[in-house]
């Protein structure tokens, strides 16, 4: 466009001064050895303007013939190169497809035409080949070549954080994304294997610098930026609450700052401001957080903010959470716990119920059998809540790649990625076994609720004749005596019977107890029978 416009430019020129030549006519004459040249001055200029144009086009001419030998070759070393250059291009679209066969061949022909100290993309080629071919040997030391190279050693480095990630080596790993962090810090891989590798050895300090360099880098986008310091500077609190609460406070507060939020940076602003004694600050923060997103561990936090309180203060304070945000379910089960503490049962049922009725929970169901054991202590009663909450939609949890925590962690323990669990319910326990066509209610669970049942109790009475009863059987049992020797008869007569007789008939008979008489009112009218072994027990 600029050569058009200066074309363009030059024949305007050009025009306009042969113009201005033919409105100011004049005769040109020039006296060269003794002859008398004369011609018009238009004629005069045309003939300059063509001499030059024919010099240009000499020149070209000449310069055309002195150059063509290296022209020609030029021209075959060009072509060469760009057989080459298809070649490898060939070679990395079949390495891309998984086509080792292929990409080993180009890799091949693009090194017969290109030099490899040229094109380091060759080098890269036969990397992917082998990865492909599965020589991992062949395939790091290609990347090691790369890596020495200062025009290669990003990619080299990515190749060997590769391939230590797919061997499970770690900590070479870690090693390779910090050499290329530190020499590219605008590498997005480099810098995010590096910031959880820091994250994971608790190094927050450099975690938050390199996150700043990335910021700075424009690396990654400001919000993403400011999110993930929000998790570091929460992570760091964590770590100092026990011992600098108030460094603990600075860093969750600036964490609140950045992400608004973030559940666990306004738990742990609070936890410092409550042991500097500032609870009403604590306070402002917790109520805070609650009116964005109510979550159940900052209403135990605010309704547990002081030890030494009583339940009916603990009550009350989750009776303000209610009235923060009221007809939600974790404010009525916050208050449902909070005066089933104080056994105000009626209370604690309406408000789970409530609960169960906006959302069929599992909280909710649990939450009601409890109430129902410090009540009633009714066990079937208390086996029916049960039940609706196994058939129960689960709890929200803390959930980062499959895993469930009972905390959050700024990490996942799965993967190692930075701000990786989320508040829900975990995949895979959303329901429990309902069965089809059925659907979980409190009203439903209600008309099935058993009704309560009497506490049944044993009769005084009862007892004692089981005790009187077990001890004169031990005694019985201590007292009997042996049995006498049979011995034979000394003859035997029509009349009389067999001596073994009788003693089978002695010894049949019944003994009275302690040898008293049956109609004696002193003692008691039992008897033993030969082989009494159990006892009797009376209801």
């Amino acid at each position: 466009m600029v050569r058009l416009v200066i074309f363009a430019i030059i024949v305007l020129l050009l025009g306009y001064g042969f113009s201005w030549l033919a409105d100011r006519p004049g005769d040109l004459s020039l006296v060269w050895s003794g002859q008398l040249y004369q011609t018009k001055l238009i004629v005069a200029a045309s003939a300059l303007i063509a001499l030059i144009a024919a010099v240009m086009v000499a020149w070209w001419l000449v310069r055309v013939i002195w150059t063509s030998p290296h022209s020609v070759t030029r021209y075959f070393r060009a072509r060469k190169r760009d057989r080459g250059y298809q070649a490898l291009s060939t070679g990395l679209i079949a390495a891309g497809a998984g086509n080792a066969l292929m990409a080993r061949k180009m890799a091949a022909r693009s090194r017969g035409l290109i030099r490899a100290d040229q094109e380091p993309l060759i080098a890269l080629l036969e990397a992917q080949a082998a990865l492909i071919e599965g020589r991992h040997d062949e395939a790091r030391a290609k990347f090691e070549a790369m890596a020495n190279d200062p025009e290669t050693r990003e990619l080299g480095l990515r190749g060997l954080y590769l391939e230590a990630k797919r061997l499970g080596a770690n900590e070479a790993a870690r090693q390779y994304a910090e050499k290329a962090a530190e020499n590219a810090p605008y590498l997005p891989w480099a810098a995010q294997a590096t910031l959880e590798s820091r994250s994971q050895a608790g190094r927050w300090d450099d975690a938050i610098r390199l996150l700043e360099q990335q910021k700075a880098a424009r690396v990654i986008e400001k919000a993403e930026a400011d999110r993930l310091r929000a998790v570091l500077l929460t992570a760091r609190a964590t770590e100092k609450l026990e011992n600098d609460p108030s460094g603990a406070r600075d860093d969750a507060t600036h964490a609140l700052k950045l992400s608004d939020d973030l559940e666990p940076a306004a738990i742990v602003a609070a936890k410092a401001l409550f042991r500097e004694d500032k609870l009403r600050k604590a306070a402002s923060i917790l109520e805070q957080a609650w009116k964005a997103n109510p979550h159940p561990e900052i209403g135990a936090t605010y309704v547990r903010a002081r030890s030494g309180d009583s339940a009916a203060d603990r009550l009350k304070r989750a009776e303000k959470l209610e009235a923060l945000r009221p007809n939600n379910v974790e404010s009525l089960l916050v208050v449902a716990q909070a005066a089933l503490d104080i056994k105000d049962f009626g209370k604690a049922r309406a408000k789970a119920e409530a609960a169960a009725r906006i959302e069929p929970r599992e909280a909710a169901f649990l939450l009601l059998a409890d109430i129902e054991e410090a009540e009633t202590g009714d066990q079937g009663r208390v086996r029916h809540w049960l039940a609706q909450a196994l058939k129960a939609p689960r709890d929200p949890a803390w959930v980062a790649d499959g895993f469930v925590s009972d905390k959050w962690l700024p990490l996942s323990p799965v993967t190692g990625r930075l701000d990786a669990f989320v508040w829900k319910a975990p995949f895979g326990h959303v329901e429990g076994p309902v069965e089809e066509g059925t659907a979980i209610s409190i009203e439903g669970a209600l008309k099935t609720l058993p009704p309560v049942r009497e506490a049944r109790q044993e009769s005084p009475v009862n007892d004692h004749r089981i005790i009187e009863l077990e001890r004169a059987a031990t005694i019985a049992e201590a007292a009997r005596p042996a049995a006498p020797p049979v011995t034979p008869a000394p003859a035997k007569s029509a009349g009389d019977k067999p001596a073994k007789e009788t003693a089978d008939t002695q010894a049949a008979e019944p003994r009275p107890f302690f040898g008293g008489a049956p109609d004696d009112p002193g003692v008691r009218n039992t008897t033993i029978e030969p082989e009494p072994k159990t006892r009797l027990r009376l209801f």
